[in-house]
């Protein structure tokens, strides 16, 4: 019941929320991201990370360093964290945090499927894959020839099982086919994830159907960009949006009929929360736009913890940290590739 949490939350979540809380302290700051981008060479980066909560994790490695050990060891601590948060959790928030691996499940099983197509190595495939979304029989995924094989031989004891039932065709795996599942599982992923929350009810209801909004928005945006001059229909792409969020349902009635950026822009600047995401952009330009929304998500996510007794922080948690390794990523192959002058153009700041 609404408002009463304080009064039984802190029997079984009390402790894990202390922890993530703990947690969240220790993301950089944005000191340590002006000093990390002042760095000559990763060797640099490393050093400075050695005096953050990474230091554990980067002090044993050997020089010359790559872009990708920097991120795999970051990568490495949030898996950790996360580990170790699941083992001490107790219903219903065990489920919750199963539910935030659900979208790296999606893009490890995308992953595989597209570069068995291009005939990649599954070994060298499988290396590629985000840790989170791991499961035990997605070395298999590289047998599976279209939609029904992939979901008979491998996916039906996975928890995307039930998300396949509306991409199930007979049809070949191919660059668009693959492209189109990935939305349509995610689709079905967010309004699981939104109904589940739902279900919880009081602040955690509250907290993520505000988030889980804004990210089914962003898509609906991002299919619309990325559908433009494709030949999915308009009908495909209504199919492919979330039934909640902000734009449901009119402005998706409105994005499915764009034919460029400008029109796209129009309909968002009907919604008062994403007219400043937007005017951020020049008119015609959509490369900034990825930087905009993750800016205004931080701000979402930031917030979560302003509240107590609710399971969105660890949700929004998850999300800063993964964040922070994006930008870690860009400001160490800006240093890699002497490209400094470029360094502030993706780092979105956290605090």
């Amino acid at each position: 019941m609404y408002g009463f949490e304080a009064m039984t939350f802190n029997i079984h979540g009390g402790y894990l929320e202390a922890i993530v809380r703990g947690h969240r302290s220790g993301l950089l700051t944005a000191a340590d991201y002006n000093n990390l981008c002042q760095c000559e060479t990763l060797d640099d980066i490393k050093m400075h990370l050695t005096a953050t909560e990474y230091g554990p994790y980067l002090q044993n490695e050997p020089s010359p360093l790559h872009t990708t050990t920097i991120v795999e060891k970051c990568t490495l601590k949030l898996v950790d964290e996360y580990k170790h948060m699941l083992c001490q959790a107790t219903e219903p928030l065990s489920t919750f945090l199963e539910y935030i691996t659900y979208g790296h499940m999606i893009d490890n099983v995308v992953l595989i499927v597209t570069g068995t197509l291009h005939e990649r190595d599954v070994q060298e495939l499988l290396e590629k894959c985000h840790p989170l979304g791991m499961f035990d029989s997605i070395a298999t995924l590289a047998v599976a020839q279209n939609m029904r094989e992939l979901y008979r031989l491998v996916l039906v004891d996975t928890p995307l099982a039930p998300y396949f039932s509306e991409c199930i065709t007979s049809e070949d795996l191919d660059d668009m086919n693959i492209e189109i599942m990935r939305n349509t599982l995610y689709k079905a992923y967010l309004e699981d994830f939104y109904r589940f929350c739902q279900k919880l009810g009081g602040a955690t209801a509250e907290i993520m159907s505000d988030l889980l909004a804004f990210e089914a928005d962003r898509r609906a945006v991002n299919i619309t960009i990325n559908s433009i001059g494709t030949e999915l229909t308009r009908d495909d792409r209504r199919k492919l949006y979330s039934s909640f969020g902000l734009l449901y349902p009119y402005g998706h009635e409105e994005l499915a009929v764009c034919e460029d950026i400008d029109q796209v822009r129009g309909v968002m600047e009907k919604y008062p929360p994403y007219q400043s995401t937007f005017s951020k952009l020049s008119y015609g330009e959509s490369q900034m736009l990825d930087k905009a929304f993750y800016e205004e998500e931080v701000k979402r996510l930031c917030l979560s913890f302003e509240q107590q007794f609710h399971y969105g922080v660890f949700f929004a948690y998850m999300r800063l940290r993964e964040q922070e390794i994006r930008n870690l990523m860009w400001i160490s192959e800006c240093v890699a590739q002497n490209q400094k002058s470029r360094v502030h153009d993706s780092v979105v700041f956290i605090f």
